[in-house]
């Protein structure tokens, strides 16, 4: 029951990309994970406002690759993200893949919620993701051999009642694939992240984008696999790593059985 998550300073350069994410996702296979998850913008992460040339499809390289090292190391794989190419759409898709250990697509998600925000007043910048990305309208919870998995995407932690639903369809692990702000993430990172495991007693997997990408952008880091207690089981430092932790489905049947708030909801 180990699992694995990458951290990874991307940039522009898909190729470069690509090769690190690779690099990392061996390295957690080689410590026994068996599913490994990518953060957000793996293989892309543009300056903000910047056009997204690299735009695909479900069938395009980036998806090929990881598809290809998945059959290749018998092990599944969350691609934290990548910007989809829409039909008929100008804008892009926020999209989550995640691939079975024989390299099938198991599940697609699209970021619902997007960063439309001014962190100016803390020292940041302003960010308009809904100009170049088209919002996802499904909440998709996947069958992985770990237990039901419920897909998200970054901003969408601040939603606790997307997380309540993951739960309500029996999801026992939380993914969050993220590119934090410093701003946002110093103060509020951790402290969601454990209150979605917490709160829906279930695994939290936070694989996250750390460093500075170019001149003007940057992430907070700090990547974390949380159990559902809330207890940090693994956390990355402030650099491209890949951390692993096991993650016994048992703990969610007894962390579910002594404190049974799930069931005790009354709406």
């Amino acid at each position: 029951m180990r699992v694995g998550i990458v951290q990874l300073t991307s940039t522009d350069d898909v190729e470069a990309n690509l090769a690190s994410a690779e690099g990392f996702v061996r390295e957690a296979a080689a410590a026994g994970a068996r599913l490994v998850a990518l953060p957000e913008n793996f293989a892309f992460l543009r300056r903000e406002g910047a056009p997204i040339p690299c735009a695909q499809g479900l069938d395009g390289e980036i998806v090929g690759r990881m598809r290809a090292l998945a059959r290749e190391l018998g092990v599944w794989i969350l691609g934290g993200s990548f910007p989809e190419a829409r039909p008929g759409e100008r804008r892009v898709g926020n999209t989550s893949v995640l691939l079975d250990d024989a390299g099938a697509v198991r599940a697609v998600y699209r970021k619902i919620h997007l960063f439309d925000v001014d962190l100016r007043a803390q020292g940041g910048g302003a960010y308009a993701e809904s100009e170049r990305i088209v919002p996802g309208e499904a909440v998709v919870v996947a069958d992985t051999p770990l237990g039901r998995l419920g897909l998200s995407i970054c901003y969408d932690l601040r939603f606790p009642e997307l997380y309540r639903e993951h739960a309500r369809r029996g999801a026992r692990l939380l993914a969050v694939p993220s590119a934090f702000t410093p701003q946002t993430g110093k103060d509020h990172w951790e402290v969601l992240l454990r209150a979605r495991a917490i709160e829906n007693q279930a695994y939290v997997l936070a694989p996250a984008q750390c460093g500075r990408h170019s001149d003007v952008r940057a992430s907070h880091g700090r990547s974390m696999i949380v159990d559902p207690w809330g207890v940090v089981l693994a956390q990355a430092g402030d650099r491209p790593c890949a951390v692993v932790a096991d993650c016994p489905d048992e703990v969610v049947e007894r962390v579910r059985g002594s404190l049974p708030a799930l069931r005790h909801r009354r709406l």
